[in-house]
């Protein structure tokens, strides 16, 4: 009987408890356990449903989807009998904003993230300057020039952007794009890491914009699938899933781990874990495999500490250096206002807005939010997906990350949700207060990858595998998103077969 630790239980312990509790209910000999912190599960999914007499309103805690692209997290979706659940967003409508001088302005059609396909649907877009507008057209020139000259080394995804389209793009796109996903400094973050398809853009064709090109006229009159996908009853939801899957007994909440033991003996290795439940302290183990699949920080708090290998003579300690050193917060307030309230304003059609990072800000482009903790988005919820709000209602999240995150980390619920709603006043104009809040807070939450993240992940990989039973797991490692995390998951849990 193959003993197995999981420490966490968000979206990636449940994941790997899920592919092994499929395989212990086929017959192989596993005994696996799940362990959280915390009096729940699902970690940064959560997602609070309201029932009114007017109909249901879906608010979410976390991420509100994921990228359709990715299809590893519908495939769990369906193999959880989900499958009629799966709804997408309404693409139709599809339109994001940025905040420039104050003012909304739309980021044209048919771009992904910062590359058009259409040169033309530049043209009189007040979100570009002229120069920025030259600088596309002569990234089509240059395409050769770009592929033949691409870097053979890792770069930031400011230098990317900048060598393909110049600063003013950068500055005023990219930037707040990515740190809208990322909530991270466009000048330190991987591009081989956080946009890897583009720098095999630049590989196959130089230019981001004729590889875009070139791809839509191989698909043709083809439809594209819609660029996020989500569930009918909201990312919570595919928690219960998972836990309705999973043997009561073998989920223990508010255990929490605060150092590991391991021992060599008999040519193999086993791990004991030394927890706090209540106020009580007691040891559970000894495994054979454990899967840490808690935070960054949580990692290094119980790993640091765990002595030199003996078969090996190697540190653990020193290579926990290799992980992200940075890690960025997030402040998510979420605002529903039913039908009645919100027939007395009017927001943009599509699905938001980003406001570009202070750092990346032109002193001649003095931010509208400045000074205080500035927000880094908002998502106009009913009008990205369906089955969000009853007719006529409007459901918005507003975003604080990164330093405006920190600062308000001391901040109540009710400070949050006012600081919140007085920037979406400033930006969209008068509103009433909301029928409904919520506020979650997930401190130190997206890691950083900085340039060269990667190649330090190959080094930390390879001493791993040196540590019979040891697995690590998470957003610190191999992708952020949730269908990074499943996949790694079930990948981790499928190694561990008898």
């Amino acid at each position: 009987m193959k003993r197995i630790a999981i420490l966490g239980g968000g979206i990636s312990g449940l994941t790997a408890a899920y592919e092994l509790e499929k395989r212990r209910r086929a017959g192989e000999a596993l005994d696996w356990h799940l362990y959280e912190a915390s009096n729940r599960l699902g970690g940064i999914l959560e997602t609070t449903r309201i029932s009114t007499p007017e109909g249901e309103y879906v608010l979410e805690g976390g991420p509100d989807g994921w990228v359709s692209e990715k299809p590893w997290l519908r495939e769990l979706a369906i193999e959880l009998g989900l499958e009629n659940d799966i709804l997408y967003s309404k693409d139709e409508t599809r339109k994001t904003w940025v905040l420039v001088n104050g003012q909304l302005q739309a980021i044209p059609d048919g771009m992904r993230m910062m590359v058009p396909t259409d040169l033309g649907a530049l043209e009189g877009s007040p979100l570009f300057s002229e120069s920025a507008k030259q600088a596309y057209a002569r990234e089509v020139l240059i395409s050769e020039e770009l592929k033949r000259d691409a870097p053979d080394a890792d770069e930031s995804v400011a230098s990317f952007c900048t060598r393909h389209f110049g600063e003013d793009v950068t500055r005023t796109l990219a930037a707040p794009l990515l740190s809208g996903v990322f909530g991270g400094d466009v000048a330190k973050l991987s591009v081989r890491s956080v946009m890897p398809q583009f720098v095999a853009m630049e590989r196959d064709y130089g230019s981001l914009i004729v590889a875009l090109q070139e791809k839509a006229a191989l698909r043709g009159h083809r439809k594209t699938q819609p660029i996020f996908t989500s569930l009918k009853r909201g990312m919570g939801s595919l928690v219960d899933a998972l836990i309705a899957k999973l043997p009561p007994e073998r989920l223990h909440l508010q255990h929490r781990a605060y150092s590991l033991f391991r021992v060599d003996d008999r040519g193999g290795s086993e791990w004991t874990i030394d927890m706090t439940v209540g106020k009580k302290r007691r040891a559970e183990g000894p495994f054979a495999e454990l899967i840490v699949a808690t935070s960054l920080d949580a990692v290094r708090e119980l790993l640091a500490p765990v002595e030199a290998v003996d078969m090996t003579g190697l540190s653990l300690g020193g290579f926990l250096s290799l992980t992200p050193s940075e890690a960025s917060s997030a402040i998510l307030a979420a605002f529903a206002w039913p039908a009645e309230l919100a027939s007395q304003f009017t927001i943009p059609k599509g699905f938001g807005f980003l406001v570009p990072p202070a750092s990346n800000a032109s002193p001649s482009e003095p931010l509208a939010l400045d000074p205080g903790p500035s927000l880094l988005a908002c998502t106009f919820v009913d009008q990205k997906f369906p089955f969000r709000a009853p007719s006529g209602a409007r459901v918005m999240r507003a975003f604080f990350g990164g330093a405006s995150a920190d600062a308000l980390s001391r901040s109540s619920d009710e400070q949050v949700a006012a600081a919140a709603l007085q920037q979406l006043r400033a930006i969209l104009g008068p509103m009433p207060d909301p029928a409904h809040t919520t506020v979650r807070r997930w401190p130190r939450s997206l890691p950083q990858y900085e340039v060269g993240h990667l190649d330090r992940m190959a080094q930390l990989d390879s001493f791993v595998r040196r540590i019979p039973g040891l697995h690590l797991l998470g957003n610190a490692y191999r992708g952020v998103g949730m269908p990074d995390l499943a996949r790694e998951a079930r990948r981790i849990a499928e190694s561990l077969s008898v």
